[in-house]
């Protein structure tokens, strides 16, 4: 009975703090409409600031928790929404659900850049070794204040929400924004003030449950993650239910583990499960909620374009890469060889999310999940290099992705993306940390104790050849989504993305639709990550978590998720030490830049890949002026070939070329001669004239007016 009351008090002071996490989630979701993915991060941020006024600068803790609680966490609050969330009215969920993942991995690795992660931050309970007496157990001081704080965050909430007349304008902004702006509220104020207490809420959260992760920037931001399950079974909207949720989470999460080990169940095997037994009840929430509506087309949305590739345009393409790839190769240094390799890689897994997401609108956050998995079964099935680990990286990688999607076929939005990371999750904690183990007496070990050996393919030998061999698969990658999207299975699931409930009244059948997506998106991810495995050749479990795939998800959103563009870029920016050859002391900068870029996704949501194709099109109808620049290219390669220049000056004088040329070409453009309009196109293309309004007349079978005529 004592051990039972012992974990009991402990349960408790975990729920409490996942209750006042996911209470600011449902506050800023009821209020305004968006799911915060950001809410942890939030908290994280927070709770560094806590120590380094606390313990860094050694100010007394109440002044550190009020400046952090009432002045920098709402203010923060208050800045996004004003900045950010504002300017996001009328976009699809889609870009909204983005932004926020852009905001949480710009704050993350802002986090792992002011705090270096290689050193500890330790923060001590409040009331640290003062107890006292529950029952007969000996409970702590933090656990009784943090209990006490959830009942009044709880009980502030619901009469704020209801008996304040700003708290009642804040849930009736999100249902009708128009129609509050017409009984006197102010929505945008509500909006802000609904912000800045979620950030306080999230802060809290942070500075709570700090001291049991030691400050580590990466545990806590995904462990204030595990109270998006509470929230969930709040539906999002329900704020009692949300702390039931909350209790449900935090006592299972205490009994479960210790008795499950003082009854020696599992062993090793289940240390991983512990670990994610928040974010597993959070998947089994997300499969047993009601089913939401379908969702119709809506106006007020971004304009999309998602582009028809030419036939002829993707043999330029993959032409042009394979090139590309056999010039680098045949410059660099052996030690820059296998970066490029991962830079086709990663490319490969960026190309997997656009039929998936840019084309069908459906947000998954597992792609890398996926990668992983092919990764393992190249080392295991691919002894030596032979190709069937391809082929068995692509079949499991299928397999699975259809056996995820079964359950979540029911769910889109913001309920998709949280399966998608749970699973994830999943993966990070559990399965990829699984000990060796033995099926039909063959043993079996993941990821060999963390590193795992991946073979090449051995089609060619040689670095080179590998960068071609990456190459060629990226190209095939490349073929088959421009393919998907010549075909009516790429004008079904661009139907699904624009409309899922005008498909199911058309007769679409959306499941299998969706089933279809997501076990090609998983077996290219899956490829990918074969060969993405072979060209790092040693791989740790770290390398495939969820929250190394977010940067990769936001490059490609950020250059044009529609686009097999998307991926490259994704290669090239993401794979490539680019960035970290000019800053290589800033090792998370990239991360804060993809971060910052995609927050701003809301201006150019085609990404900027369609802007540069329309750079080009000048070049494109003059064939003497593409014929120039490629002759310049030729030349500077010759040059670098023949040892006249080195890398750098390569890479710059090639680069001022391809900026370069499609100016020139868009300056000596002729302009075109003058078109008619047809008839149905004036008022549209130009002004009408008197002339027009005559053959508009004369069109409709009226008599001719002289126009000279008095009225």
């Amino acid at each position: 009975m004592h051990q039972f009351l012992l974990y009991s008090f402990s349960g408790l002071s975990t729920s409490a703090i996942y209750a006042i996490a996911a209470a600011g989630l449902v506050l800023t979701y009821t209020t305004t409409g968006t799911f915060n993915f950001a809410h942890g991060a939030t908290g994280m941020v927070a709770a560094f600031a806590y120590w380094q006024m606390r313990f860094g600068w050694h100010w007394p803790a109440p002044v550190a928790l009020l400046v952090v609680l009432l002045v920098l966490a709402p203010a923060f609050g208050a800045l996004v929404e004003i900045g950010i969330m504002r300017r996001l009215g009328g976009t699809p969920e889609t870009t909204r659900l983005v932004v926020t993942i852009s905001l949480l991995v710009a704050l993350l690795g802002g986090a792992l850049w002011i705090w270096d992660p290689n050193k500890p931050y330790p923060v001590r309970f409040l009331y640290q070794g003062h107890n006292i007496a529950l029952l007969g157990v000996h409970v702590a001081w933090n656990d009784v204040i943090t209990l006490m704080v959830a009942a009044a965050v709880a009980i502030g909430l619901r009469l704020f929400l209801y008996r304040a007349r700003i708290g009642v304008a804040m849930r009736a902004a999100v249902d009708d924004r128009s129609l509050t702006s017409l009984t006197g509220a102010r929505p945008d104020r509500a909006s802000m003030l609904a912000w800045a207490i979620g950030a306080s809420l999230a802060a809290l959260s942070g500075v709570l449950i700090a001291p049991t992760l030691q400050l580590s920037a990466l545990p806590l931001t995904l462990l204030i993650v595990n109270a998006y399950a509470a929230a969930m079974i709040g539906r999002l909207r329900s704020l009692p239910l949300t702390f039931v949720g909350a209790l449900i989470l935090g006592m299972t999460n205490e009994y479960v583990p210790d008795y499950l080990k003082q009854w020696h169940v599992g062993g090793l095997y289940l240390q991983g499960m512990f670990l994610s037994i928040p974010i597993i009840v959070l998947f089994v929430v997300l499969l047993v909620i009601p089913n939401p509506r379908l969702r119709g087309h809506t106006t007020a949305r971004v304009r999309e374009v998602v582009p028809m590739p030419l036939r002829s345009g993707a043999m330029v393409f993959g032409v042009a890469v394979i090139a590309g790839a056999a010039m680098v190769a045949s410059v660099v240094g052996k030690a820059d060889l296998a970066t490029l390799g991962t830079v086709f890689g990663i490319g490969m897994v960026g190309l997997s999310m656009v039929p998936l997401i840019g084309f069908a609108g459906q947000i998954s956050l597992c792609q890398l999940t996926f990668a992983g998995i092919g990764a393992v079964c190249m080392a295991h099935a691919g002894t030596g290099g032979d190709p069937l680990g391809l082929v068995v990286a692509i079949v499991v990688t299928g397999l699975v992705g259809a056996l995820i999607a079964l359950p979540a076929l029911r769910l889109s939005g913001i309920y998709l993306a949280l399966a998608t990371a749970a699973f994830a999750v999943i993966m990070d904690n559990w399965i990829f940390a699984f000990p060796a183990f033995k099926v039909f007496g063959h043993s079996f070990d993941i990821f060999q104790t963390g590193s795992l050996t991946i073979p090449r393919v051995k089609f060619f030998e040689g670095q080179r050849a590998n960068v071609e061999v990456m190459a060629i698969g990226f190209v095939l990658c490349a073929w088959v989504v421009i393919a998907v999207r010549r075909s009516n299975f790429g004008s079904r699931l661009l139907a699904l993305k624009d409309s899922p409930a005008a498909c199911a009244t058309l007769g679409l059948n959306i499941t299998t639709t969706k089933l279809a997506v997501f076990t090609l998106s998983a077996a290219m991810a899956g490829f990918g990550g074969a060969l993405y495995g072979g060209s790092l050749q040693v791989a740790s479990s770290q390398q495939f978590q969820l929250t190394a795939g977010l940067p990769i998800l936001l490059v490609v959103v950020i250059a044009g998720i529609g686009t097999v563009g998307g991926g490259l870029a994704a290669g090239i920016i993401y794979g490539s030490p680019i960035l970290g050859n000019f800053f290589p002391h800033l090792l998370e900068l990239p991360t804060v830049i993809f971060g910052t870029a995609g927050i701003g996704m809301a201006r150019t949501p085609n990404g900027f890949i369609l802007e540069f194709k329309e750079r080009w099109e000048p070049v494109w109808k003059r064939p003497a002026f593409a014929v120039g620049i490629f002759a310049a290219l030729g030349l500077v390669f010759a040059a670098r070939a023949a040892h006249l220049i080195t890398n750098w000056p390569y890479a710059i004088a090639s680069l001022l070329v391809l900026a370069v040329g499609p100016l020139v070409a868009t300056a000596r453009r002729q302009q075109p001669a003058p078109q008619s309009v047809p008839l149905e196109w004036v008022g549209i293309t130009r002004p009408f004239s008197a002339d027009d309004l005559v053959a508009l007349d004369a069109g409709v079978g009226l008599p001719r007016l002289d126009r000279r005529a008095p009225a």
